[in-house]
Order: C-alpha cells, then structure tokens, then sequence
C-alpha cells in the first residue's frame, strides 16, 4: 500500500503492515474506554443537557452556529478523542439515565453494542451473497426466530431494515403490488390510476410512516381511511367493518387494514383477532405495526397483550425498540415468501449469477435497500446471550414499572392517568394544579412542565396529544430502572409545579 509514515497513527491506515496490531488493540482500549467515561460522567447524570436548540448549535458548531469547512490535514486519534469528550459526549440524548422515561429509546444491551463493532469489522454486505455469505446466513437465522417468536407459518420469511418506518412502507408497498394487483385482475404492479379509489383503513393512533408510506408509494390522500380509536384508543373493529361496507357501497375498494400492536402514543393494542376475522372476510391485507409491542412474545406471561399477530399478512417489529438493540435494527415478517421476491425482486447485470444452480440468498432481492451492514448481528450476540427468557425478563421488568407507575398515579389526587390501565409500557398522564385551570391552560402547564423537567435533569418524560389535548406522556422501558426513579420523577414534577405556582 501507499507510505503512510507522514500520516499521524500511521498503523491505524496501514493496518495490514506486521506489528500494526498493537495499534489498533490501543485504538480498541482507549474508544472503549472514552465510551465507558461518557456513559459514568453523563449518561447516568440526566437524560438531557436541556440546553436550547439556538444554543446548542452554538456549542457544537461555534459563534456562526454553521458547520465549517471538511478538515484538510490529518489529526492524531488522541485529539479526535479529546475533541469527542468536549464538543459530544457532554451534549448527548441519555438513554442509559434511570430516568430517563421520553422515547421508545431502551439503553442498550453491551453485548448487543459489542456486536455491532464486530459487524462493522466483518464489512458484510449483505446484499448479494457473495458480498457477505455469512452475514446472510445470520440475517436467515434471526429471521427464522423473529418468525418464530410471531408464529408465522412455514413458508413465511421477513427481512431486516433500518426501523419501523421502512418496514411499514415495504408492508404497504406489498399490500399495493400483491393484493391490489389480485384485486384488479392486472398482470402487472398497479400504479398510477389504478391506485385511485382505494382505501386503507387505520386509527387515529396509526403511526405516521403510514400515511407517509402511501404517499410515497403513489397513492392519493383520500386513500388513508382514518377510523377514530375507541376510549383506550384502539381500532375498533366493528367501526372499521362499516367503513368497508360503506366503502364498497360507494364504489371504492378496500386494500388494507394497517392495526397497530403498541402504538406510539399509548401503547394501545388494536383487537387484531377481529381485525383478522374482518380481513380474511373482506379480501383485505392485514399489516400489524408492532415495532413496540411485539416484544412482548418475549415473555410467557405477557404474550396474550399482543393476541393475533400470526394471523396478519405482514408484522413490523423494531428490536432496537423492546428488545434493548443498539441502533438500528428494525424488521419485516410476511406470510409468504414470494410476496416479498414480487415486489421487490430485480436482476440488475452486475448481479447476474455465473451459476443459477447455486441459488444463492441475495438479500436485496427482498427489500427496497440494497447493500445493508450486518444488522443481524448484533441481535445474535445478545439474543444468544439472554435467550428469550432472559430478554422476556427485561420486558417484564419494565411493564411492571409501568404498572407501578400507573398505581401512584391512580392514586394521587393531583394526577390523572389515560387510558387506565395502560396495555403495555407507555403510561399517559397529567398534573392537575390545586388552582382550576381551563383546557388550554391546563396544556400549557403540562408543555412548561416538561420543559422543566428537561432543565431539572432529575427526569424525563415526553409530551403527546390525546383527544386534542396535552398530556405527559411516560414510555418505560428502561429496565436499568427502579420504582424509586418513579418517585424521584413524580416528586420532581410536583416540585417544579410548585415552583411555578410560586413564581419562582
């Protein structure tokens, strides 16, 4: 290779150099361990700087707020480390913090993390296999117990992706090429025209990456037929059977119902036997968004909070969610494998197989994503490690915080709980001062609450919006944490109440 002597660390470039391993054991110590000193100096401190987003671009980019020009002259690692302690590791989100209670952000597990270097070590690419043949072996073996732990049917097969939002596009996108296409007799995927007059039917707690996804894939917006979640916010299942009937009546046709098995908002589940019996009556896809809840299958004794997942034509899991992944590993289950080679399988002429007999897995003829990195990996290493029990055990823990939670709040004169009891993890509340307050002032207070909270530092929830109004919104799934960091975060907020009552 080329002289890198001039180069500072000139063993971290020529790595294949003899006597280059020293270095780089050396570059694996001191990473490891200026991570290790950000999760003890900050990450366990509080879960967020709270600094002002005006000036936190300040902070990180300088006195412009703009990032600069690309650095021209190499820098020693050293000082790529020092530069990483002042300007990151002091203004990062702290999903390690035990009170940290806001987005669908478990820590993560280290085995899991460990798992991603050696991916990133391995450079599978798992698109082709011959640019990453183990690597797609292990994507095959996680997938089988993905499918697995869903019940899917043999014959059934799924595919890694980045997270929920393109595990649900690619749901959608299969509801449009398989199940349109057998709706309108085409002998082709139906675009353009032939996707007016359809409709796709999801609650008013759906996650946004559908109505996104159907943009994206062509569809118009009256396409996304909004049913309103009943009082524990969930799809109700009689309200959708009329809209099909109505929808049909008026010359349309009904493509889908996308349920919802933990929805961001609540955590509510949407009664998907019925919406399975619904489907399978009506000629409909069935998409289950279960990027939270599908977790729960880890465990025996929740399992039954996530009914019917084996019934639906395409699940959406996230495990960088509940099955404490690090960043990113998300996942699309289908009931039948050649939906997926329909949609998305293409055979460009640098792919062309010298030897169709081999046949081998080419992933990318399964996903809108060409060359992905070895995702899989690292849900490998921790899923070994824990074995289902033992993640099953990490999602008990946490529901049975939630539920503590829950308990404090139904019993607390100054706090109002929603829905009650919470299906799953995510637990929704309100503080109600002692004085009245109108609806639009009681949000106000909830919205500077928050925002307190965040300066505070002792804890941290969320903010959503429920039937028009502002509510905290607490998503538990910290399994670091324990029952006196619920107090700790109910303490504070009627702290911070009384502050602002005070003025002070």
């Amino acid at each position: 290779m080329a002289d890198a002597s001039h180069l500072p660390d000139p063993d971290l470039v020529a790595y294949a150099e003899p006597g280059a391993r020293a270095a780089l054991e050396e570059l694996g110590v001191t990473t490891w361990r200026e991570a290790l000193d950000w999760l003890y100096r900050h990450a366990f401190v509080r879960p967020i700087a709270g600094t002002p987003y005006p000036e936190a671009r300040r902070r990180y980019f300088g006195p412009s707020g703009r990032p600069g020009t690309a650095p021209r002259r190499p820098t020693p690692w050293s000082e790529i480390l020092r530069a990483f302690r002042e300007r990151i590791a002091p203004a990062t989100y702290n999903a390690q913090h035990t009170g940290s209670f806001s987005y669908f952000t478990p820590p993560p597990l280290p085995t899991s993390i460990a798992g991603e270097v050696l991916a990133q070590w391995l450079q599978q690419g798992v698109d082709v296999w011959h640019a990453g043949p183990v690597g797609a072996f292990v994507e095959e073996e996680v997938i089988a117990w993905l499918r697995e732990l869903v019940g899917m049917p043999d014959g059934s097969w799924g595919v890694l992706t980045s997270g929920g939002v393109m595990a649900n596009v690619m749901a959608l996108a299969l509801a449009r090429d398989v199940r349109l296409r057998e709706l309108r007799g085409l002998d082709a995927a139906p675009r353009a025209a032939a996707l007016e007059g359809v409709r796709v039917y999801a609650s008013d707690q759906a996650h946004f990456s559908v109505e996104r996804g159907l943009a994206v894939l062509g569809f118009p917006p009256e396409t996304l037929r909004v049913v309103a979640s009943d009082e524990r916010f969930r799809l109700p299942s009689e309200a959708v059977a009329r809209a099909i009937e109505a929808d049909r009546a008026a010359g349309h046709i009904p493509l889908a119902i996308a349920a919802v098995a933990g929805s961001t908002n609540t955590g509510s589940v949407d009664p998907v036997p019925e919406l399975a019996e619904i489907a399978a009556r009506e000629g409909l896809w069935l998409h289950v968004d279960a990027a939270y809840g599908g977790a729960a299958r880890l465990s025996a004794r929740l399992a039954d909070r996530v009914p019917g997942l084996e019934l639906a034509d395409s699940v959406t899991l996230d495990p960088h969610k509940w099955f404490f992944q690090a960043y990113d590993i998300g996942g699309l289950l289908v009931r039948r494998r050649e939906d997926l080679l329909q949609t998305f399988s293409r055979t460009p002429e640098y792919y062309a197989s010298n030897r169709p007999e081999d046949e081998p897995l080419d992933w990318y003829r399964y996903s809108i994503e060409g060359t992905r990195r070895l995702r899989a990996l690292k849900l490998w290493t921790s899923w070994t490690h824990l074995g289902t029990e033992g993640l099953g055990a990490l999602v008990e823990r946490t529901v049975e915080l939630a539920e503590a939670l829950a308990a404090r709040l139904r019993a607390a004169p100054d706090l109002e709980l929603t829905p009650d009891p919470p299906d799953l993890g995510v637990v929704c509340f309100r503080h109600l001062p002692v004085r009245d307050l109108g609806p639009e002032a009681l949000d106000a207070h909830q919205v500077a609450l928050q925002r307190a909270l965040e300066l505070d530092g002792s804890a941290w929830v969320s903010l959503t919006t429920l039937r028009g109004r502002t509510w905290l919104r607490a998503g538990v799934m910290n399994h670091l944490s324990s029952e006196r960091d619920l107090d700790r975060l109910l303490d504070a907020i009627r702290r911070l109440a009384r502050s602002s009552a005070d003025g002070t």
